[in-house]
């Protein structure tokens, strides 16, 4: 596992801005053009407000989620909401934004027209992901009914409609080959119980304990865990 730590989220906060600017200019300069894909949560709320600040040609740059609640983008519990509210402002409001809920009634409703609009993106620029106590990702699950067509490889789909066991709202998320198609993966955390977590995930292999492993034990894609202790 290649892991950066940081003794605290303000310095990893800034690091991390440096990488992923760096990325999304150097996409911008080769191919005309840039992706980011963000995660929901407290972790990225600092991270956000200081990357909306940076100059980049963000007219360029599409930013999406790796999953999202299947709620409307004004409710309290939205990661669009999160976004437009601490990313999206100051220089990267000019951004463009696609949104992992649309205004079909159910996820699973809504998951071929979302998986439609994923495959325009092509190649992502960099995925940054989270991960919870559990050890998931996005909205990959341990014990989730769907976490196996998630994880699946050859499944050919962008994205599939989530019914968490343990929390609230039905949810859209990226499936692990859509997630993996990108030039970078960034893994953000913070906190001990987080870092617990990431030696457990390293240690063993079976990724339907936690998901996570799928992402940090491939070999696909470049991963590179940002942690603040």
């Amino acid at each position: 596992m290649d892991l950066l730590e940081f003794e605290n989220t303000s310095a990893l906060d800034a690091e991390l801005v440096k990488k992923v600017v760096d990325l999304l200019a150097k996409a911008i300069e080769h191919h005309g053009s840039a992706s980011l894909v963000v995660s929901g949560g407290r972790t990225p709320k600092g991270f956000f407000h200081l990357l909306s600040q940076e100059f980049l040609e963000w007219p360029k740059v599409t930013v999406t989620l790796a999953d999202e609640r299947w709620v409307d983008a004004d409710h309290k519990d939205s990661n669009e909401k999160l976004v437009q509210e601490n990313l999206l402002i100051n220089e990267a409001h000019a951004a463009r934004f696609m949104a992992l809920k649309n205004l079909a009634s159910s996820a699973s409703s809504g998951e071929v027209s979302i998986g439609q609009d994923l495959s325009t993106i092509g190649r992502f620029t960099v995925v940054i992901l989270g991960m919870g106590d559990d050890g998931h990702t996005a909205s990959l699950f341990p014990g989730s009914k769907t976490l196996s067509a998630g994880l699946d490889m050859e499944s050919g789909r962008q994205c599939l409609a989530v019914q968490p066991l343990d929390a609230p709202y039905e949810r859209m998320s990226m499936t692990l080959p859509r997630l993996l198609d990108s030039e970078q993966i960034i893994v953000h955390v913070s906190g001990e119980n987080k870092g617990k977590v990431l030696a457990m995930a390293d240690a063993g292999e079976d990724p339907f304990e936690l998901p996570i492993r799928a992402v940090l034990q491939q070999t696909t894609t470049p991963v590179v865990v940002y942690w603040a202790k």
